[in-house]
């Protein structure tokens, strides 16, 4: 499984208020959540960001409440992948379920930058720089949560079975 698209960068510690802020939290439909992602990081982000994007972040990312709107707006705003130093543990497992990619890599983290366009092999882990024709290597998936991923979340993974 490849995604590949643009880069969206963002710092450290990126909390779940800030990608889906808490007024908006009176649905859980994912389009809306979607049109105010990132609104108050990043007013531009919804206006800019196309389908199979990717972010990149810094340490920490998705901190804060435990709320799955955080995960479900990004993934509905068409961002194909999160790549991050780290991730809150709760956050993690939020995107996960609901078949969000994410990666965990310091190297990709640090060098990657906003525009950039990106390359991500979920089976190997690689995530290709192309405009700064550089790789940089993550832990892949494993086949577990390559399924999760691939059938669109953990429940449809379920019904799959």
């Amino acid at each position: 499984m490849i995604a590949k698209g643009l880069v969206h960068k963002y710092q450290n510690n990126v909390d779940t208020d800030v990608i889906i802020p808490a007024r908006y939290l009176n649905t859980s439909e994912p389009k809306e959540l979607a049109a105010h992602c990132m609104e108050d990081i990043d007013p531009e982000f919804t206006k800019t960001v196309k389908k199979g994007d990717i972010i990149v972040g810094g340490s920490n990312f998705g901190c804060g409440s435990s709320r799955e709107h955080a995960p479900i707006a990004i993934k509905a705003s068409g961002i194909s992948c999160v790549i991050a130093k780290s991730f809150a543990r709760i956050f993690y497992r939020n995107s996960i379920n609901i078949g969000l990619a994410i990666l965990e890599c310091a190297q990709a983290s640090e060098k990657i930058q906003s525009g950039d366009e990106v390359e991500v092999d979920f089976d190997t882990g690689v995530i290709r720089n192309i405009t700064r024709n550089e790789t940089y290597q993550a832990q892949p998936f494993p086949a577990f949560i390559q399924n999760i991923i691939h059938s669109d979340g953990y429940l449809n993974s379920i019904r799959k079975k």
